[in-house]
């Protein structure tokens, strides 16, 4: 993969949500304050407080009852408005799918990742539209044929048609995404070649630390930099003491196959100085070492598969035939493993004048395979969660836009934050994106980005000023940082209100590449984040929908 798992920061992104939803609630109650003190006059705090009372008492007489009866209104008025006609594009698409798809020319395993991103890309982009759809124009087109006026002078509250139009949504967008799911899994291992059905497993890796050593032998937080922009990978040089470390914890005997072998696999890359012999793979060599007992046992040369990778089986008993050349017999569970169950691999590379480049998830111990199933509707999941995720927000919106807004809204916040949100995140300092562009880019040491704020990027582009020269002293430049920081404090704001959607996208990519979906860095964060949004988009649709006049159309 060419991304890095990590898990994620639950406690961090508590805090934050915390924080956000803090702000944005106080900025709206003071907006509303003033506007009801404009429009009513003294009175106008009085008003908003007896506003506030009657909200939270609907808060709490909230009817399940209610909501469910809300709920299958709007899962019926959605099936007469043909949302289900959706399965008749997905079975054209699958129908004639497999004609473009088939190649025998392709490596088993890219033709896995070729059948599996296409049926989870496929049923991401059909489901979304969909209940994109649904949700944007379902309230306003009550609005706007006054069936809602039956609906608000009944016993029910507007807070639980808000959560009722969600709750039947999303039982539409289930019932679809599970059909998808189900067809699309079966035309995976239907359509897939006969040659590339061994690889359709699930994947349990054992994943490690990464230290490296230059090529003097002393210890280095980053390996060469070949030339390549985005240093995802570091390469070490071969015929010297450059040495890639990777220490696995939790290596015992369950991490053993059948036939008690260690596996290990890898996706080296290989970058050649000189040209050489290319019909020969670039060689490196294993070896294991316990550091609380200094045993160093390397192991025999093996070659690169360069762009896909292999799996070494490793032979529970190793004969040191290193440098000693003693002969002497080591397990690597009991010997090779230290007493907290930690297994260090060095990994150099052999040839001069050659370099090998990997990065941590490239080498990684591999567990007992999970069945296909099992990583396949975790990733369907995900997409379920983003889904929801669509739903909550344009339901939200709906309540006080019309129709085509606010389907270009929503639209328009998901396409900023598969765009543009890294790119904010790195204006407003935000430590985890500029850990990512430290990672990709290789400088240690890098920061916000330079140049300031608006006024003054504008300043230095009309005094020809290059980001690292200082500004002149002056009341003027104090002024103008002052309303840079708070621009830069709104616009961090508005970065945190926009969903981060990287992690929904991560899903498939796990499948697609033959591993499981990792809970702790893919699907809890899904689980999260659209729990975190579901609270504050039906507070804002209840509160829009409260104070809208339902006779304006």
């Amino acid at each position: 993969m060419n991304f890095d798992a990590v898990p994620f920061p639950v406690l961090y992104s508590f805090i934050l949500w915390a924080i956000v939803i803090g702000s944005a609630t106080s900025i709206v109650l003071v907006i509303s304050l003033m506007a009801t003190i404009v429009s009513v006059g003294v009175r106008g705090p009085l008003v908003f407080a007896n506003e506030l009372g009657a909200m939270v008492g609907d808060l709490i007489s909230l009817s399940p009852r209610r909501i469910f009866a809300l709920a299958q209104l709007t899962f019926r008025e959605a099936i007469r408005r043909k949302a289900l006609m959706v399965f008749v594009v997905f079975a054209i698409l699958f129908m004639f799918a497999g004609w473009f798809m088939s190649s025998s020319n392709l490596a088993p395993e890219f033709q896995v990742k070729i059948y599996v991103s296409f049926v989870l890309r496929a049923i991401s982009w059909l489901i979304l539209p969909v209940v994109l759809l649904l949700a944007c124009w379902g309230i306003p087109e009550d609005i706007r044929l006054r069936s809602m006026h039956t609906v608000v002078t009944k016993p029910a509250r507007r807070l639980e048609l808000v959560i009722g139009r969600m709750v039947g949504y999303s039982f539409v967008g289930l019932i679809v995404l599970a059909v998808m799911s189900v067809v699309g899994w079966g035309w995976i291992n239907r359509q897939l070649p006969v040659a590339a059905q061994s690889q359709l497993v699930c994947r349990q890796p054992i994943e490690g630390g990464l230290t490296f050593l230059d090529r003097e032998g002393n210890p280095s937080e980053k390996g060469i930099n070949v030339g390549d922009i985005r240093m995802f990978h570091s390469f070490i040089e071969g015929a010297t003491k450059a040495r890639a470390i990777w220490t696995f914890n939790g290596v015992g005997d369950q991490s053993l196959d059948r036939e008690g072998n260690l596996l290990l696999e890898n996706r080296f890359q290989a970058f050649r100085s000189h040209k050489g012999d290319m019909r020969r793979s670039i060689y490196f060599q294993y070896t294991f070492v316990n550091p609380e007992t200094n045993v160093r046992v390397p192991y025999p040369l093996k070659t690169i598969d360069e762009g896909r990778g292999r799996t070494d089986r490793i032979n529970r008993t190793l004969v040191n035939v290193g440098e000693s050349a003693d002969g002497k017999k080591y397990d690597i569970v009991n010997d090779l493993v230290t007493k907290s169950g930690q297994l260090t691999v060095e990994v150099a590379c052999v040839d001069p004048g050659q370099y090998l480049g990997m990065a941590r998830p490239d080498l990684f111990v591999r567990t007992a395979d999970l069945p296909f199933a099992y990583g396949y509707f975790k990733a369907v999941a995900c997409i379920g969660m983003m889904m929801l995720l669509v739903i909550f927000m344009g339901v939200s919106v709906s309540t006080f836009v019309k129709g085509p807004v606010a389907t270009f809204l929503v639209f328009s916040v998901v396409m900023v934050s598969y765009t543009a949100r890294d790119f904010m995140g790195k204006i407003v300092g935000d430590p985890f994106v500029l850990a990512k562009a430290r990672e990709w880019s290789g400088q240690l040491d890098m920061q916000k980005l330079e140049g300031g704020g608006v006024l003054e990027s504008i300043y230095r582009i009309l005094w020809h000023m290059n980001p690292t020269t200082d500004l002149p002293v002056g009341a003027s430049t104090t002024i103008m940082k002052w309303i840079d920081a708070g621009l830069v404090n709104f616009l961090w704001l508005v970065y945190r209100v926009i969903p981060n959607l990287d992690y929904f996208g991560q899903s498939m990519q796990y499948v697609a590449n033959g591993f499981d979906v990792r809970f702790d860095a893919c699907v809890l964060p899904c689980i999260l984040t659209t729990l975190a949004y579901f609270g504050p988009c039906v507070l804002l649709g209840y509160f829009a929908l409260r104070v809208r006049e339902l006779e304006a159309k």
